[in-house]
């Protein structure tokens, strides 16, 4: 029996996939021009790219609804596979998924296939290759074979239209990163926020979770305007314009039209030249706290957590995106990224947050891959975590006087607890009068606000990669020379360990000595001190207390331990636990068999003394935090309301 069927009546009662404009014989023809290409940012990618440029067709480049267009491509994938389609026009460009590809050059290797012998359904295949799969499945022999074969069944069974056969991210041809417009499928739309930005950004609940939606500035853009967005990225390129903070608006002025929108296209221009693209617009939402660029991070969509909740969004990088995000963050903070030195770990501005970068490259990981968390520009006073139930006011209280009296406290927990946030309100406990010193290699201890409170606040950058910077053990000692006062120390981690505590046996410095240190619990802070740190025990004993964060269903004090010397080491002492409900004392400073509660004590006062000043304390953060005056300047006019210091 013939495969070929005709004009009988079951090939006409097959379903046509798509009526187009373009079916007719008058209709203009397709102008699109494809073309294979390898990437070159990456010389270990030899994926094959067609390239379709669609800057003159009539119907723009759209294979989802131009079967004209489709042809032109499915024709150019009969004589070679591809990894990838791209068309570009007008400044824009879509990127086909893997799902849609492979449905093209499936229709392409069919058509080769079956052209010898039914050129009819080859040419069905190039503009309709659903209907062509359709129409191959209904027959028998070679022609169902080839269908089977070559892909094309399979590729038709997951789509029933082309709006979901062929689905693309689409984005500027400046940007690195492109989003998928089409919202998720089966999805309910949960909140829509208008970004400062230029952005919208949509919260749907989809079968599978909830997804994050972001609807760039430069997704609202008509042909024209997206032309002449890429025309002026040109104009930078060339150096037509003069370099500069500037140089985004002269590039648009020197080629837009009167009626292009040219503060808009600066805009985005600006964006993606001297900012940080999309990143820019993800952190311009307040609800997000983080972003993640997970290797390999042209196939997975950047996610997000929004409100404490991961999800996935509709964005992703384009190949060679995330190299040159890596490029980007080494102009911005000077720091050493590469094959040598494959971590980073800096802070940059994106979308007006200050944001924490964390990256990872080749050996340490497959590719590059990034962690950006966005760092709370509103400084967290003890009466603020008071407030919001990260530690309990009587807990809060004996830190506070522990501060303000000189004592070494280390801020202990494992990464993500809450340890640096912490320390930064600890700091807000030192005397106004009290000169602090705050070592760090990634800022993120108060400093700004400090100084606006009229503060006397020194930073030392420190680095640990042979930057220009000083090493964290060179940092200290300079800080030391810098005179009396509390020092903050970012991370304890090297060799800067041995001079911190040297520097608190001998009472080289006249006020507190506070940090961070990965740790859970006083015992194993010891151990990672003394055994890692190569800090004599004896040396560690001069710490006064080990307060250990963690992160729970939130963050919250998990235990404050006392230090105690013995024997030339150190025994520990549980203060306040948390019990699963809330951090609580376990008796031991009530009962006055507290060391630190002595060593608190100023001449003349006694151990009683000490306790009612910490009640006295208490009663004020528990106050503060009840009424929601939780900013440094409450705390101030707290103080200088006439409220006891002691």
């Amino acid at each position: 029996m013939s495969d070929y069927l005709g004009d009988s009546p079951v090939a006409d009662s097959l379903p046509d996939s798509l009526v187009a404009s373009d079916d007719a014989d008058s209709s203009p023809a397709c102008d699109c021009a494809p073309t294979f290409s390898t990437p070159t940012d990456d010389l270990h990618d030899d994926d094959a790219v067609l390239l379709v440029d669609a800057s003159t067709c009539p119907y723009g480049g759209s294979l989802a609804t131009s079967p004209s267009c489709r042809a032109t491509a499915i024709g150019a994938l009969e004589d070679r596979d591809a990894d990838s389609v791209v068309v570009r026009q007008g400044g824009r460009e879509w990127r086909y998924d893997d799902a849609s590809t492979a449905l093209l050059v499936a229709a392409g290797r069919f058509a080769e296939r079956v052209g010898f012998r039914d050129d009819r359904l080859a040419e069905r295949a190039r503009r309709d290759p659903l209907a062509a799969a359709h129409e191959a499945t209904g027959r028998a022999g070679p022609v169902k074979r080839a269908a089977v074969e070559t892909g094309l069944t399979e590729g038709a069974a997951r789509a029933a239209d082309y709006d979901d056969a062929l689905r693309a991210v689409v984005g500027p041809t400046i940007a690195r990163s492109r989003i998928d417009p089409k919202p998720p499928a089966d999805a309910r739309l949960v909140s829509t926020s208008e970004l400062d930005s230029g952005a919208v950004a949509r919260r749907y609940e989809a079968p599978n979770g909830p997804v994050y939606h972001l609807d760039p500035l430069a997704s609202t853009l008509d042909a024209d305007s997206a032309q002449t967005l890429a025309d002026a990225h040109d104009a930078l390129a060339q150096g037509r314009v003069e370099a500069g903070e500037r140089a985004p608006g002269r590039a648009v002025r020197l080629v837009a039209d009167a009626d292009d929108p040219v503060d808009v296209l600066t805009s985005i221009l600006a964006k993606h030249t001297h900012g940080h693209g999309v990143l820019d617009d993800l952190f311009s939402d307040p609800a997000v706290s983080d972003v993640y660029v997970s290797t390999p991070a042209d196939e997975n969509p950047i996610r997000v957590v929004v409100d404490g909740e991961s999800m996935p969004t509709n964005v992703r990088l384009v190949p060679g995106g995330a190299e040159s995000l890596a490029s980007r963050l080494r102009r911005v903070s000077g720091a050493s990224f590469s094959r040598a030195d494959p971590t980073l770990d800096t802070v940059v501005e994106a979308g007006g947050a200050t944001v924490r970068v964390a990256g990872v490259t080749a050996p340490a990981s497959d590719g590059l891959g990034f962690a950006f968390r966005r760092h709370d520009e509103t400084p967290l006073t003890l009466p603020a975590l008071v407030e919001n139930g990260t530690v309990s006011a009587d807990a809060a209280a004996l830190c506070s006087l522990a501060v303000e009296r000189g004592a070494s406290v280390l801020v202990a927990g494992a990464r993500g607890a809450g340890k640096t946030t912490f320390l930064g309100s600890l700091v807000w406990e030192l005397p106004a009068s009290v000169r602090t010193v705050l070592i760090e290699d990634t800022p993120e201890l108060p400093a700004a606000a400090l100084r606006a409170a009229d503060r006397d606040v020194q930073t030392l950058r420190t680095d640990t990669t042979g930057g220009p910077e000083p090493t964290p053990q060179e940092a200290l000692h300079a800080a030391l020379r810098l005179g009396d006062g509390a020092l903050a120390v970012g991370e304890v981690r090297g060799e800067e360990a041995s001079v911190l505590y040297e520097a608190m046996r001998v009472g080289a410095n006249a006020s507190a000595v506070l940090g961070t240190i990965h740790g859970d619990g006083a015992a194993d802070v010891r151990e990672r001190v003394v055994s890692d740190l190569g800090v004599p025990a004896s040396s560690f004993a001069a710490t006064d207390l080990v307060v250990t964060c963690e992160r729970a269903d939130d963050h919250r004090v998990a235990r404050i331990e006392e230090v105690r010397p013995t024997d030339g080491d150190a025994s520990f002492e549980t203060l306040f636990s948390h019990d699963g409900s809330s951090l609580t004392p376990t008796g031991c400073v009530s009962r006055g068999n507290s060391a630190a509660i002595e060593s608190l004590a100023r001449p003349g006062e006694s151990y009683a003394d000490v306790l009612d000043a910490i009640d006295e304390r208490a009663r004020r953060l528990e106050s503060l935090a009840v009424t929601g005056r939780t900013t440094p300047t409450d705390l101030a006019d707290a103080r200088a309301g006439g409220v006891s210091q002691c």
